[in-house]
C-alpha cells in the first residue's frame, strides 16, 4: 500500500491528520489515517497507489501548517539484517528511479535521538553503495531544490526497521525532518528570539531579504518585553519600537535602535505611515491577534506582518482554520490582493507563526477622497 508519511512536532499527529485528510479531499484523493501517537508521525494509507506522488505535485508543502517534511513510501517497513544492511536497502529499492539526494530520518522522540547516532555512522557507507547502484546521482555538494528533482527519505524505526520513499526536491523542507537546527544566540534576551529567526527563515526568501529584511527598517513589535523578537530586528538594523508595559532588556536599548513605549499592544497607533515590519508574540487570545493583525495591513500601518496566534487545548486545527479565515474574509472585504502563510514552526510551541503581507493597494472609498 502506498502512503504519505508525515513529519510533525509530538503530540500534534492528530492535527497534522486532520489537515492532510482535508486538503486531500480537496484534490479528490482520499485514504485512511495511522497516527504515531507522540511521536510526530502521520501515515496517510491511500487508497489509489499513483495518489502519492499527484498530491505532492499538487499541493504546496507550504499550505500545510501541521507538517514539517512529509514522503511518499516506496516499500513497506523493511526488516533488515543485523549485518549487510547497506545491500538489503539498495536490494529493495531497484534501479528503476535515481535520487539526488538522500535523508536519514527517525521519528522526533528520545529514542529517535539515540537512532540518529547510528543513522549518522550508516549514512556515508549507504551513500556510496546507492550511488555505486547509480540509485543516488552523487549531485549532493551542487544539488539545487529549485530545480527539482528527486529526494530520496530512509525513516528508521529502530536499527533493524526502515521504510523508503521519496519527496520532491521543490516541494520538501530541506532540513532533515523539516527540522532547521539553529543556534541560540548569547546576546538574546530570552529564547523566543529562535522563534523569529525561524519564522524569517522559512517564509522570506533569502534572495528578497535585500530588500525585505534590510538594515535601515522601520519595525514595531507588539508584546515586546524582554525583547527575544526585537532583538532580531535589531540585529538585521532596523528601528524598531518596542510596545509593551514590561521592562526590555538593557542591552537592547543600549543599541540605539529601540523605543520602548510602555503601553497595551492593542491601543498603539504608529503616528506615521512608515512602518515596514510588525512583529507581535503576545500572549493574547488567537481571535484578538488576528483581527488586530489584519487592521494593521488594512490601514496600511505596515507592509507585513509576523505574528504567533496561540493554540487552545482540543480542536486545535479547526481553531487555526477558523482565525486564518478572519483574515481572509477581511481582505477579501477590502477586494485586495494578500499573501498569507502560517506555520507550525520547529521552535514554536502551542501557537503557530503567521505571515501575512498585501499585494495590492487597498481601494479608496468614493466618499473619503
Amino acid at each position: 500500500m502506498t502512503s504519505i508519511v508525515l513529519y510533525c512536532r509530538p503530540g500534534f499527529e492528530k492535527d497534522c491528520g486532520a489537515e492532510i485528510q482535508e486538503k486531500a479531499a480537496w484534490n479528490e484523493i482520499y485514504g485512511y489515517l495511522e497516527l504515531k501517537k507522540n511521536q510526530g508521525l502521520v501515515f496517510f494509507h491511500l487508497h489509489e497507489p499513483d495518489h502519492g506522488e499527484a498530491l505532492l505535485k499538487k499541493l504546496p508543502l507550504k499550505r500545510l501548517i501541521f507538517t514539517r517534511q512529509w514522503f511518499v513510501t516506496l516499500t513497506e517497513k523493511i526488516e533488515l539484517p543485523d549485518y549487510n544492511r547497506v545491500e538489503a536497502i539498495v536490494e529493495s529499492l531497484g534501479s528503476e528511479w535515481q535520487y539526488d539526494d538522500l535523508r536519514m530520518e527517525t521519528p522526533d522522540t528520545n529514542d529517535g535521538k539515540t537512532l540518529s547516532k547510528f543513522c549518522r555512522k550508516l549514512a556515508v557507507p549507504l551513500r556510496q553503495g546507492l550511488r555505486k547502484a547509480k540509485i543516488l546521482t552523487g549531485k549532493k555538494d551542487n544539488f539545487d531544490a529549485e530545480k527539482g528533482g528527486a529526494v530520496l527519505h530512509a525513516l528508521f524505526l529502530s536499527g533493524q526497521e526502515v521504510i523508503l520513499g521519496f519527496s520532491l526536491a521543490h516541494n520538501s523542507s530541506p532540513h532533515v525532518m523539516g527540522i532547521p537546527r539553529l543556534k541560540f544566540p548569547s546576546q538574546a534576551p530570552s529564547r523566543s528570539t529562535l522563534k523569529l529567526d525561524e519564522a524569517f527563515l522559512y517564509f522570506i526568501p533569502r534572495n528578497e531579504w535585500e530588500h525585505r529584511l534590510t538594515s535601515g527598517m522601520n519595525a514595531v513589535d507588539l508584546g515586546s518585553a524582554p525583547g527575544g523578537w526585537t532583538y532580531q530586528l535589531v540585529r538585521r538594523g532596523m528601528m524598531v519600537t518596542a510596545i509593551d508595559n514590561g521592562p526590555m532588556a538593557e542591552s537592547l536599548m543600549e543599541t540605539g535602535q529601540v523605543k520602548h513605549k510602555m503601553m497595551d499592544g492593542f491601543k498603539y497607533v504608529p503616528m506615521k505611515k512608515n512602518v515596514y515590519w510588525l512583529v507581535c508574540d503576545m500572549i493574547e487570545k488567537p481571535q484578538r491577534v488576528a483581527k488586530l493583525m489584519s487592521e494593521w495591513l488594512l490601514n496600511g500601518h505596515c507592509k507585513e506582518a509576523m505574528f504567533n496566534l496561540k493554540l487552545p487545548m482540543k480542536g486545535r486545527f479547526q481553531q487555526v482554520s477558523e482565525d486564518l479565515q478572519s483574515i481572509k474574509d477581511a481582505f477579501s472585504e477590502h477586494k485586495v490582493k494578500y499573501e498569507l502563510y502560517a506555520k507550525h514552526l520547529y521552535y514554536d510551541r502551542e501557537e503557530i507563526t503567521v505571515h501575512a503581507r498585501l499585494l495590492s493597494p487597498i481601494p479608496q472609498d468614493k466618499d473619503n477622497k
